[in-house]
């Protein structure tokens, strides 16, 4: 069973009030749990004593039943109507000393390759380091640790069952790309995909951590906005290239996170494939996408600039492979990498 499929059995339930189904009038809180034959979610009801309360309700479990399952048991809560959460995070839901999220403008500027080799870094360094992947659409983390095969187990903690995230290279990780099929495609609508980055974060046993790092989708979505409200964020790094095309979406990204409804640190600007290096030839550089696009950008908005990183083939082979280039000692990236743990560490 899938939230989609609690989404499309609803709509066949219309509110008496209104003649509009639960879907179209907005009762659908989100907030669905499911676990086998068993789903939790809430309806709003915009008056406390509703008269159609308890007829909704009870058409709401037999759409359930009738359009997904016989056997589905459904626990249906009421909620009264609640304003929109502040953009600004509560108390944290992570034990982490420091909670850093990375994000990009754009799609394809190598992301999600360093926020791979960073979380490696700061483990190699002594920390505890926690990686959430929440690209629900793109999830990449799988690959990039060798992990695709790996299923997370359950825990009981305090009477709750939790998530175990996976650990590989001193890095606990939760990526949605555990639970799906990795040759289809995660199509979820914002409020499902933000409702998945909740159970990974509220429902997972992270414990305690020095760093928990967040690969976000590029650009602004949804989930940017729920891990903000959800989380006391210690900052934001921002990826880039120095092409012109992405140096546009990287200051929208910083406009976005300064904005004051926002109001997130930004750490530092991290600009990859700053300039090509070929194996044949290690200290000769070829500035393919531009010359200190990055660097110029992050002058120009008194953004610090944490590193730049060159574009060399054994980067994308060890993304490839799930063994990130930090772990090989000595390789000029990988001390490229350890330099900037340390600048987000000062």
């Amino acid at each position: 069973m899938y939230p989609q499929q609690v989404i499309d059995a609803l709509r066949h339930v219309r509110y008496p009030g209104t003649g509009k189904d639960l879907i179209e009038s907005g009762m659908l809180e989100d907030d669905i749990r499911i676990s086998g034959y068993e789903v939790s979610f809430s309806l709003i009801f915009q008056k406390e004593n509703d008269p159609f309360q308890k007829s909704v309700v009870k058409a709401a479990e037999v759409a359930l039943q009738t359009y997904i399952d016989p056997n589905v048991a459904a626990k249906i809560h009421i909620k009264k109507p609640t304003p929109a959460p502040s953009m600004k995070g509560g108390e944290s839901k992570i034990h982490a000393k420091h909670i850093i999220a990375i994000h990009s403008g754009k799609g394809g500027v190598g992301k999600s390759t360093v926020t791979a080799n960073l979380a490696v870094a700061l483990a190699q360094q002594g920390y505890r380091v926690g990686l959430l992947d929440a690209d629900i659409h793109g999830p990449s983390m799988p690959k990039m640790f060798h992990t695709e095969d790996c299923r997370p187990v359950s825990v009981e903690e305090d009477g709750r069952t939790l998530i175990e995230p996976i650990e590989q290279y001193g890095v606990k990780m939760l990526s949605i790309g555990f639970f799906v099929n990795p040759e289809s495609a995660v199509i979820w609508r914002g409020g499902m995909a933000s409702n998945a980055i909740k159970q990974l974060i509220e429902d997972a046993h992270w414990g305690e951590l020095d760093y928990f790092l967040i690969d976000l989708p590029p650009g602004t979505s949804d989930i940017h906005l729920t891990l903000i409200s959800e989380l006391q964020l210690t900052g934001v790094i921002v990826v880039t290239t120095p092409q012109p095309v992405a140096l546009v979406d990287a200051r929208k990204g910083v406009e976005m996170f300064r904005n004051e409804k926002v109001n997130v640190k930004i750490l530092g600007f991290i600009e990859n494939m700053a300039w090509f290096t070929p194996a044949e030839l290690p200290n000769n550089k070829y500035y393919i996408f531009g010359k200190d696009g990055g660097k110029k950008l992050a002058e120009e908005l008194d953004i610090p600039l944490l590193g730049q990183i060159p574009l060399v083939q054994s980067i994308r082979e060890g993304g490839d492979e799930g063994t990130p280039i930090v772990l090989q000692a000595g390789h000029p990236a990988s001390i490229a990498f350890a330099e900037i743990a340390k600048a987000i560490d000062d």
